[in-house]
């Protein structure tokens, strides 16, 4: 990981947040893994100020299952009025965990099942859980490849809280917004309730560095609903053998955004809006 040189091309927007990243401390208990992907807070911080980043909404990483606790400390130690968290939890979550993990900063719960064989959690518990969440005001954030997307449109449809589709529907690269999920994930935005993530341009692209294909997807999604957009950096980048620089990934920002009025929308006002801050 290199440290950016705070030298960049256009004037982040008042309160930006990065709305996608995930800290890994081997310290908490964890699968084994997490040796393996480390992003800890103290390193995050010196980028987001490096970066001017100053709000940051954590997700749950895969190394520590349903265990919330590195996620809570992650908060709590950048700072509650600044970060927020999406946990992993399954049916077996008491009301008390709900409002603990409230009390803690968390605003949604994620489905990550994009890979079934290391699903922690399964699509059997979204719609209960999403009828528990309401009254938090939470969101379900959901990470799964295009084709299921489109297949469980039905039940992501009848959700009632608001949802967040991740890495920008993971669309087939080769397909980018011609994928037929896209016209499905549209539909949804449509609804009113339905957000998406611009990040992990590296996840959705044939073409490699700089994922050009990515841009074209990204822009797209941005001129169909920039009031429904989010943007995240996907720190540490655990799918990734050879990282990629932190400063490249936020310089893509204005090839995504390429309007002053579009960077306010998705670096600030539109995660204030969904996360609360």
């Amino acid at each position: 990981m290199s440290t950016p040189t705070n030298q960049l091309s256009f004037t982040m927007p008042p309160n930006a947040c990065n709305a996608h990243l995930h800290i890994i401390d081997p310290a908490f208990p964890n699968d084994g893994h997490a040796a393996a992907q480390i992003g800890t807070v103290d390193a995050y911080r010196q980028l987001a100020r490096d970066l001017n980043l100053p709000r940051a909404v954590f997700v749950q990483a895969k190394p520590f299952a349903l265990d919330n606790t590195c996620l809570l400390d992650a908060i709590a130690r950048f700072g509650k009025e600044n970060a927020r968290g999406i946990a992993v939890v399954d049916h077996t979550v008491t009301n008390r965990e709900l409002e603990i993990l409230h009390e803690g900063g968390v605003r949604g719960i994620r489905f990550s099942v994009w890979n079934p064989n290391n699903a922690v959690i399964t699509m059997e518990d979204c719609l209960p859980l999403s009828q528990r969440i309401k009254e938090f005001g939470w969101n379900i954030q959901l990470h799964m490849s295009a084709a299921q997307i489109a297949s469980y449109a039905d039940l992501i449809s009848s959700l009632e809280c608001k949802v967040v589709i991740d890495h920008m529907g993971r669309l087939d690269p080769k397909l980018g917004t011609s994928d037929p999920a896209y016209q499905v994930i549209c539909r949804m935005i449509d609804r009113g309730n339905t957000w998406i993530k611009l990040s992990g341009p590296y996840l959705n692209t044939c073409q490699g560095e700089p994922w050009d294909d990515a841009t074209r997807t990204a822009q797209v999604i941005v001129q169909f609903a920039p009031q429904r957009v989010v943007w995240g950096s996907d720190f540490p980048h655990v799918t990734e053998k050879k990282k990629p620089e932190e400063l490249t990934l936020v310089e893509m920002i204005p090839l995504w955004l390429p309007t002053e009025q579009a960077r306010k929308l998705v670096m600030s006002e539109n995660p204030q809006k969904l996360y609360g801050f």
